[in-house]
């Protein structure tokens, strides 16, 4: 980020929208639901990479001109660990998006209850998440999250150039290398995973914020004023709360539809093992040549 072309002295509200995502290196047969839907309990679940480099962003820019972060996800109750994992980087605000009638999301249901979300609390200057989750790879949801709010929208952002109150230059990166663009604010970002190298949690933060609990997480829900009073209450809103319409939402909200899933089987056919010796060697070797020698 250039800094010669900050103005310290604005005052930016800013949101980054993440995602809980199952952790992709791990996926086994049982990841996907009969309906086509993922089974997320069979899958550890992690912040999404690009989201986290959005996130570092965010912090980088409120470090320059000045404002407040909050931070936003969509999920179960169990989502709620990413937006502590938020508040250890640094944010001032963490609101978790929970709700049975979100169930199902496809990224239009999904955009939707963010746009809703954004609108309630005021909108803001500055939305930033990353390129795409990789759960799904579509770089859908924040595209239309800014068509939803009526804001331009910056994506495959790899470098704030320049930033005040009123306007932003970035380099986005491209198929035919590197592009520089400018918008008005208010303006969505999409960013690459390269777009910044993720600073580690603070702990003195981690320190303050490990009791932070949303309230669905409570198995005793008079903890929660005690929370409250204590400035460890992680909000947490519904449908009704953000004004969301239930039949945008959830599984009701969502055109889109498996069709089929397809277990792909890695039978090993054709394969060709060689000893670990000097005489596999020889007979790697010697395949190797008979089949990609030249005449």
């Amino acid at each position: 980020m250039n800094t010669e072309q900050t103005i310290p002295s604005a005052r930016l509200r800013i949101v980054v929208l993440i995602k809980q995502v199952p952790d992709t290196t791990a996926i086994s047969r049982r990841a996907m639901k009969a309906d086509g839907t993922l089974n997320r309990s069979a899958l550890p679940a992690i912040f999404n990479p690009e989201d986290l480099s959005a996130l570092e962003l965010a912090l980088r820019v409120r470090e320059q001109m000045g404002g407040s972060i909050c931070a936003m996800t969509m999920g179960p109750p169990a989502a709620a660990e990413i937006l502590r994992e938020s508040l250890y980087r640094g944010v001032d605000r963490a609101v978790l998006l929970t709700d049975k009638a979100f169930a199902g999301s496809d990224t239009l249901a999904t955009s939707y209850v963010l746009s809703c979300a954004i609108k309630t609390i005021g909108g803001a200057d500055l939305i930033l998440c990353g390129r795409q989750a990789i759960d799904g790879n579509t770089a859908q949801v924040g595209p239309q999250v800014a068509e939803k709010l009526g804001i331009n929208q910056l994506t495959y952002v790899e470098r704030i150039e320049a930033l005040t109150e009123q306007e932003i230059t970035v380099w986005r990166e491209i198929e035919q290398g590197r592009e520089l663009a400018t918008s008005r604010l208010p303006v969505l970002l999409t960013v690459v995973p390269t777009a910044a190298r993720v600073r580690p949690p603070s702990v003195r933060l981690i320190m303050k914020y490990k009791k932070a609990r949303a309230p669905a997480e409570l198995h005793d829900p008079s903890r929660a004023e005690a929370l409250d009073r204590r400035g460890l209450l992680i909000e947490e809103w519904n449908a009704a709360r953000i004004g969301a319409d239930p039949s945008r939402c959830g599984l009701a909200g969502s055109p889109t539809r498996v069709k089929k899933i397809q277990s792909v089987v890695l039978t090993g056919a054709g394969l060709k093992r060689f000893s670990a010796d000097a005489a596999g060697v020889r007979s790697l070797l010697e395949e190797l040549i008979a089949t990609y020698a030249f005449d």
